[in-house]
């Protein structure tokens, strides 16, 4: 009765039944070019192992102009798009959205996200890339503690400036 008893406990204590998230901050930088364009950003967490386990915001150009639909330029985030974006049907419901002007941008992610509520409590990497037409392209990681309390930052270069990450448990 008693090792029943450890099993049925050690399979509930198994269950994501617990609360975390993450603040994130993605700062875009004042360009000083001739002509700019705003970045295309892809926000995901990746495992030990570099795979994509959940993405969190994509930001690309949503209008038809004369060049094409803003789709036809995501697979120039060359990392999101070879880990999980050619694999996405676009628009997705609370991960795509237009571009963003510049200035630091703060997201909130929780256990309630569809993708990240099924991570089991660990450490992870939070993977932001930036790509710009008539520009460069950058990708920064930040490492941070899924149902744990930490933070991190990394700062860019060029297309990114600084991206911050906080988890509470």
């Amino acid at each position: 009765m008693r090792v029943q008893l450890t099993i049925a406990l050690s399979g509930l204590l198994a269950l994501p039944a617990y609360s975390a998230e993450i603040d994130v901050n993605v700062q875009i930088p004042q360009l000083n070019v001739a002509e700019y364009h705003r970045p295309y950003v892809a926000i995901w967490v990746e495992g030990a192992d570099q795979k994509a386990l959940a993405n969190l915001a994509v930001w690309y150009q949503q209008k038809s102009t004369q060049e094409g639909h803003g789709t036809k330029w995501l697979p120039d985030l060359r990392q999101w798009w070879r880990r999980s974006g050619r694999t996405l049907k676009v628009p997705v419901d609370g991960v795509t959205g237009p571009t963003r002007p510049v200035g630091t941008h703060a997201l909130k992610f929780d256990a309630q996200h569809p993708e990240l509520g099924k991570l089991p409590p660990g450490d992870y990497t939070l993977v932001v890339e930036a790509a710009r037409e008539v520009g460069g392209r950058e990708l920064l990681k930040v490492p941070f503690k899924w149902g744990g309390a930490g933070s991190g930052k990394a700062q860019g270069s060029s297309e990114l400036g600084l991206v911050s990450v906080a988890s509470k448990p």
